[in-house]
C-alpha cells in the first residue's frame, strides 16, 4: 500500500502543522491586532493552496463544480474565517497551551454532528476516545 495514501498518515502531518500554527500565530501575533494577523495568514494558505493546484495539476474549471459543491465549500470557507479569526483572538488573550486544546473540542463536536447529520457510526470504544479528548481539553484549559 502506497503510504501516501494513507489517511492516518495526513491526519498525523494535519496535528504537527497545527501544533505548528498555535506556536508560530502565538509568537507572530505578539505585535500585531490579531485581525490583521489572520488577514496576512490567509494571504499565505491562498498563495500555497494555488501553489498546490498547479504543482499537481488539479485545476479545473469553476463551471465545472456543481452548485451544491459551491454552496457548502464557500459555508466551508466562511466558518474556516470565522474560526481562525476566534482563534487568533483567542492566542492573542490566553496561553497557547490552553486555547489549543479548546480549539480541539471541535473533534468532539464533528463526532457528534457527523453523527447526527451524516449517519456516521461510532463504536462504544470510539464514544470513550471522544468522551476522553473532550475531558482533557477542559482539563488542560482549565487554569487553577
Amino acid at each position: 500500500m502506497n503510504p501516501l495514501a494513507s489517511w492516518q498518515l495526513w491526519a498525523l502531518l494535519s496535528a504537527v502543522f497545527a501544533a505548528l500554527t498555535a506556536i508560530l500565530a502565538k509568537i507572530g501575533i505578539e505585535n500585531v491586532n490579531s485581525d490583521f494577523a489572520t488577514f496576512i495568514r490567509t494571504i499565505v494558505i491562498l498563495v500555497a493552496a494555488g501553489a498546490m493546484v498547479l504543482i499537481t495539476n488539479h485545476w479545473q474549471a469553476p463551471s465545472t463544480v456543481p452548485s451544491k459543491t459551491w454552496i457548502f465549500l464557500v459555508l466551508s470557507g466562511l466558518a474556516t474565517g470565522l474560526s481562525w479569526i476566534c482563534y487568533f483572538r483567542a492566542l492573542k488573550i490566553g496561553n497557547a497551551a490552553q486555547v489549543a486544546p479548546i480549539d480541539k473540542l471541535s473533534v468532539v463536536l464533528v463526532a457528534i454532528i457527523a453523527t447526527i447529520f451524516l449517519g456516521e457510526k461510532l463504536s462504544a470504544l470510539n464514544w470513550v476516545g471522544v468522551a476522553l479528548i473532550g475531558v482533557g481539553a477542559v482539563l488542560v484549559a482549565v487554569q487553577l
